[in-house]
């Protein structure tokens, strides 16, 4: 499925497992500024819902997985890269 925004998602996760993930999104890049500052430890993020889930230390389930905490607040993702049909327009 080709995606022909440059605006990411509501919602994605980092986790194969969710039906939010999508790889060809995620290979993208997608950045996140949450609360105004920017956050590398996303796992998931939902900006209609106001949240993010970080990995919550070195804790792991019993799964194995992360175990994560849910933070409420202004989510602003972005991609790192543009997408491949979007032209520069600052030239």
């Amino acid at each position: 499925m080709a995606h022909q925004t440059d605006i990411p998602p509501d919602r994605l996760s980092l986790d194969p497992r969710s039906e939010h993930y999508d790889e060809t999104l995620l290979s993208r890049g997608v950045g996140i500024r949450f609360n105004g500052q920017e956050k590398t430890n996303v796992i998931e993020y939902s900006i209609s819902e106001g949240w993010i889930r970080v990995a919550a230390g070195r804790s792991r389930d019993r799964f194995g997985q992360p175990m994560t905490i849910k933070l409420k607040g202004q989510v602003e993702p972005y991609f790192e890269t543009p997408c491949d049909g979007a032209e520069s327009k600052a030239d």
